[in-house]
């Protein structure tokens, strides 16, 4: 069985071989008769006209009229003529279909991203109104409670500036004399002045020191912000370094306001006579209680502004998120733009392509094959049937050629193109 099956399969390939060798030998044939027709058309008239040159070039120009309504005739060779055009014309139908997914993709593309700008738009109105909706632990009213910190923030700020730059002045570089009041000598309205006065060195440290308090009060803060034992113990040393320099301020005061009022027989100034001294007390409560209010309204402003900040930063992300999506909005709709246009002109090619393949394909390099048959016919029958000398004949047939030549250069067969396209109108 596989045996028959085996010889079967070479019976019909070696049928399959026979028939394409027989199409090629019909072509062959096809080909040399078409070749012998047109030799002898050529010899039959030139022999008619007696070779003459002008009858040559009507006759050239009625074979090529032939030779063009025969190849228009033949459709299955137009049809191999525009295979070319045909494979062209489908891969670029493919790829407008491939662009045009692209394009419906970048347009869906740029609508989510509009979308999404939207959005953007309508959480930045709505944060500040209603922050917990959008997962952000912030007070709604931080910012009316944190300017009314700034609002007493800084007259406290004011008053802390005055008093140690007056106590600092009075403490360390102030004569103090006989008949001035403790009031008075204690806060001196010319205290910034008469530092100035005294020479920049003294100037500069009664100018600077209120700063220095100010910052003792912003590390207790920053301290205050993670809360562990070692914050502690620091804000705790903070707190009695900074009540240790108003007792030094208000002890070198009293310890100068008594030395006008002291006696012969009375004993020198020392901590317990400036404990018992109610200036003593007065200046450090004046200075430290207030600085510590200072410092709790600077934590309260500094934690309003961190819950009124939280609703900054969401806003500023999204601000951001607005600006990046625009970008890439910007560049999806350019991308989209250079789509469109390289999409106008494939479609361009192929109605190019289309007219290529509805027009008529003329193969000019073949055609020469066969115009040259029947000027050797043409040739043929003047030296067999034209009377005359030889002379006359090469003259005659010099001339034709002239003529034939004239016409190849006409129809373009003596050029490098192979193929002339007449194109459809639609």
């Amino acid at each position: 069985m596989m045996k028959k099956l085996k010889d079967l399969t070479q019976v019909y390939k070696k049928e399959d071989k026979e028939i394409t060798q027989k199409k090629s030998k019909v072509i062959e044939l096809d080909e040399r008769d078409r070749k012998q027709t047109y030799h002898e058309s050529g010899f039959r008239e030139s022999t008619r006209n007696f070779g003459d040159r002008i009858a040559l070039n009507i006759s050239l120009k009625a074979i090529y009229a032939k030779f063009q309504n025969e190849e228009k005739e033949n459709e299955s060779k137009q049809i191999k003529y525009n295979e070319p055009y045909l494979l062209e014309k489908s891969e670029i139908e493919t790829e407008i279909k491939t662009k045009s997914v692209v394009l419906d993709n970048l347009s869906e593309k740029i609508e989510e991203r509009r979308v999404k700008i939207e959005n953007l738009k309508q959480e930045i109105t709505n944060i500040p109104l209603n922050p917990e909706n959008y997962g952000i632990d912030a007070k709604k009213g931080a910012s009316v409670k944190f300017w009314i910190g700034v609002l007493l923030l800084i007259p406290i700020t004011l008053y802390l500036i005055t008093f140690y730059v007056s106590t600092s002045y009075s403490a360390f570089f102030k004569k103090f004399e006989i008949g001035d009041g403790v009031i008075q000598s204690i806060l001196d309205a010319n205290a910034f002045t008469k530092s100035w006065s005294d020479g920049p060195l003294e100037g500069m440290f009664v100018t600077f020191i209120p700063f220095v308090f100010m910052g003792l009060g912003f590390l207790i803060h920053i301290f205050g912000e993670k809360k562990s034992l070692v914050n502690g113990f620091k804000i705790f040393a903070l707190f009695v370094v900074t009540f240790i320099f108003d007792a030094i301020l208000a002890y070198l005061i009293e310890s100068n306001l008594y030395e006008l009022s002291k006696g012969i027989n009375s004993p020198d100034f020392d901590l317990s006579l400036a404990f018992q001294a109610v200036a003593f007390w007065g200046i450090i409560f004046a200075g430290f209680l207030v600085y510590i209010i200072w410092g709790l309204v600077f934590d309260f402003l500094m934690k309003e502004h961190a819950e009124k900040d939280k609703i900054n930063v969401a806003l500023n992300q999204r601000k951001a998120n607005i600006k990046i999506e625009r970008q890439e909005v910007e560049k999806l709709v350019s991308n989209t733009h250079a789509i469109k246009e390289y999409l106008e002109k494939l479609k361009g090619k192929v109605e190019e392509l289309k007219r290529l393949i509805n027009g008529i394909i003329i193969p000019v390099k073949e055609y020469q094959l066969y115009a040259s048959e029947y000027m050797q016919g043409w040739v043929t029958s003047i030296n067999q049937n034209l009377h005359g000398s030889a002379l006359k004949k090469q003259e005659l047939i010099h001339s034709c050629n002239e003529t034939y030549m004239l016409h190849a250069e006409e129809v373009g067969s003596n050029q490098e193109v192979q193929n002339k396209i007449f194109l459809s109108e639609s």
